[in-house]
């Protein structure tokens, strides 16, 4: 009986352990640190990325444009009463101050 036991065992060891490879292996294709999971949440990220990128490079093409203005050999008047108004806290009579608060 230990002998049949023994015989059987040996068949089913190959298929066995070619059944353990292929399913760790196939785990750590979807689950491992370079797995799809892994590669879809990156790909998720630097879509993130990416768009911040964009707007954060527009706010500074802004930016730029506007320090661009306030520059000494090229100055915008509108610009100017503009920067002055908001320093010095002050309006002309009559009019209505709008304030934004992305600037």
């Amino acid at each position: 009986m230990l002998q049949e036991l023994n015989r059987r065992f040996r068949h089913l060891a190959g298929p066995l352990i070619g059944l353990g490879a292929v399913t760790y292996f196939a785990y750590h294709t979807v689950e491992g640190d370079r797995g799809v999971l892994a590669y879809l949440r990156l790909h998720n990220e630097i879509q993130i990325a990416e768009m911040r990128l964009s707007r954060v490079s527009s706010e500074r093409q802004e930016m730029e444009h506007r320090v661009l203005l306030l520059r000494p050999d090229h100055l915008d008047p509108d610009m100017l009463e503009e920067r002055a108004r908001i320093m010095l806290n002050m309006g002309r009579d009559g009019e209505v101050v709008v304030f934004d608060k992305r600037r």
